[in-house]
């Protein structure tokens, strides 16, 4: 048996000159019998030693068994050979025994495993036994059960089901880059963890940023990152496209983005490229400005003017929107307050009022209307108390009476 098995395996070695990756590798199992045939026996590449496990089924303390090998990196497998032990004239329940088991490759060890390579169902495998397995991982799994509530198929041993493998030999490329035969092809430069299918060189995964079966696309347009399922913010300057591994944009946020995937838009108060610019604070209500533009789109506060509302209003104009025209009267010809329209010096003699755009009351004039025209005045000028006169009276404030003469302003002899 032994024998037949080298050549065999030498055999495969010559047809394929694949590397034979599990050949004293770290080896583990359970349930263990407690005696010295190991787990490593396995692979020592002596197929008289082999290793056993304590049996499972429906009499045993046990129903699962399973025996792994780390192989010490993740590599590119092709196949997978078993050597299950045999003994004179019980083949049939040593078939029985190796009967309904997986094989899974993991890259974290987790027991069964996350990918299943082979799995055993209703005919009974030969002791010697090879499949393809053309996955990639470091650890190689074999798992075996033998539950109390199946049912099992005719001719497995549901009793006193020892495991006992005697080699596992794992062949695929040493080195994790390549493909092909004679392992010398080298893999798509894009493929996850530098590794592909071993005979035809197709990528198991990608790395971000690439897609396609050998990963020598880029994600298009508005996608990044693993499998192109990550949505670019579309927040990048000159609406650029991010970058198609990371998402970042490469040439900075448009204006009113940061963060380093321009996915957060600037604080309130500030706009522009990188957010750096400062909002004039004058928006009506006390609103944000635009983040982009800086402008207030709600308006401005009284007295503002300009689409980011950081002109006062100009000299003769003042409140919402600047479209308030000031009196004019305002104490030595001064503008009034831009943003109320208040004269803060006082007002030109005839007027009252805060914005000096109430004349005199009839009768009164000067500062603060605060003269008593002249009783002999028809109407009294509210500035300075100048007036046209009543019959009988002349001068500029009709306070001289007509002599030798009458009539409005003495015009008669």
């Amino acid at each position: 048996m032994d024998l037949t098995w080298l050549l065999l395996i030498q055999g495969l070695y010559l047809a394929f000159s694949y590397d034979d990756l599990s050949y004293h590798k770290l080896a583990t199992q359970l349930p263990n019998t407690g005696s010295t045939t190991g787990a490593d026996d396995a692979v020592d590449r002596n197929g008289i030693t082999c290793m056993k496990t304590a049996d499972i089924g429906l009499t045993s303390e046990y129903k699962t068994v399973w025996w792994k090998v780390d192989l010490g990196g993740v590599y590119n497998i092709h196949s997978i050979n078993i050597l299950f032990k045999n003994y004179d004239g019980q083949e049939n329940r040593q078939r029985g025994r190796f009967a309904g088991f997986s094989l899974y490759v993991s890259s974290t060890g987790d027991i069964p495993g996350p990918t299943l390579c082979y799995k055993d169902r209703l005919y009974l495998p030969p002791l010697n036994f090879t499949t393809l397995c053309t996955e990639f991982g470091r650890f190689i799994i074999f798992y075996n059960e033998r539950l109390d509530t199946a049912t099992y198929p005719t001719g497995y041993e549901v009793t006193n089901v020892f495991t006992e493998l005697c080699e596992v030999v794992v062949l695929g490329c040493e080195k994790p880059d390549v493909y092909g035969r004679q392992c010398n092809l080298q893999c798509p430069l894009n493929c996850k963890y530098n590794v592909c299918h071993i005979q035809y060189g197709t990528c198991f995964a990608c790395d971000p940023g690439w897609t396609g079966t050998t990963c020598t696309d880029k994600c298009r347009d508005g996608w990044f990152g693993k499998n192109c399922t990550e949505p670019c913010a579309n927040n990048c300057k000159e609406n650029a496209a991010c970058n198609h591994v990371t998402g970042l944009c490469d040439k900075g946020c448009a204006a009113g983005w940061i963060g380093p995937l321009c996915d957060r838009e600037c604080d309130d108060g500030t706009f522009g490229n990188d957010c750096v610019h400062q909002c004039s604070d004058h928006c009506l209500s006390d609103s944000p400005c635009n983040k982009q533009s800086g402008q207030c789109v709600g308006g401005c506060e009284l007295g503002y003017t300009s689409s980011d509302c950081s002109q006062v209003c100009p000299s003769g104009y003042y409140g919402l929107n600047c479209k308030e025209r000031c009196s004019g009267h305002c104490m030595n010809d001064k503008p009034c307050d831009f943003v109320s329209g208040y004269c803060s010096n006082g007002c030109h003699d005839g007027y009252l009022g805060i914005r000096c755009n109430t004349s005199c009351v009839e009768g009164y004039y000067g500062k603060n209307c605060s003269l008593r025209c002249s009783p002999n005045c028809k109407i009294c000028q509210n500035t300075d108390g100048m007036c046209a006169c009543k019959s009988g009276w002349m001068g500029p404030q009709c306070l001289t009476e007509c002599a030798l003469s009458y009539g409005e302003n003495c015009q008669y002899q």
